[in-house]
């Protein structure tokens, strides 16, 4: 059996647990994965949104058809050939619920704790050398810094996470409840980050 071949069975068997998994009460099922890529290059959001459930795959709605217009515009790649040739992840796997303020909950400490053993085991079997951090919360669980978008966005960070050595692009949510990456600085650094994954060697062989 080749490493590819027992990585994917590894990410099988891993989803399967995922998908059984009710450690977190407050959030709302089903959990929500991509298919067991073979990729070393991991893209990582925050949490399902209301409708990922029902369809069965991340990023399925509005804010996925903005993310993946962007990896087209900038690498070339529809969004059919990304999801077979990138590992999508997130660092919360069902939906969190509604915030009382509106819009999406953010998931709390406890379901980010709970939800981060499966990303390290997922870490611990792709190796991966490019992480995509989706999102503020995403990029400071994987980077380990928080601060305002202009600070994290259009360059590249190089971390320890989860025990894995790994070069981190930040993006920003592409959610339409923040402007964000319509404006400026925004609008440049967002190109300035797509610029720096398409030119990775890790993103270059997955999509080769």
């Amino acid at each position: 059996m080749t490493d590819a071949a027992r990585a994917r069975r590894a990410l099988t068997v891993l989803h399967r647990e995922l998908s059984a998994c009710t450690a977190c009460p407050a959030m709302i099922g089903p959990v929500v994965h991509g298919p067991p890529v073979v990729s070393r290059v991991m893209l990582v959001g925050q949490a399902p949104g209301p409708r990922e459930g029902a369809i069965g795959h991340p990023f399925a709605w509005t804010a996925g058809k903005t993310l993946f217009r962007w990896f087209d515009e900038a690498l070339g790649v529809p969004e059919a050939t990304f999801r077979e040739r990138v590992y999508i992840a997130a660092v919360a796997r069902c939906f969190p619920g509604k915030a009382s303020g509106g819009g999406d909950r953010k998931p709390d400490a406890g379901e980010i704790s709970r939800c981060r053993t499966y990303l390290e085991r997922e870490v611990a079997i792709l190796a991966p050398d490019l992480v995509l951090a989706v999102g503020q919360l995403a990029i400071g669980e994987v980077t380990g810094q928080k601060g305002k978008l202009d600070a994290l966005v259009g360059r590249q960070h190089r971390v320890t996470w989860l025990g894995r050595d790994v070069d981190v692009v930040a993006l920003p949510h592409p959610s339409g409840a923040s402007p964000w990456h319509k404006l400026e600085p925004g609008k440049t650094l967002l190109r300035q980050a797509l610029a720096l994954a398409e030119a990775h060697p890790a993103m270059r062989a997955a999509l080769a």
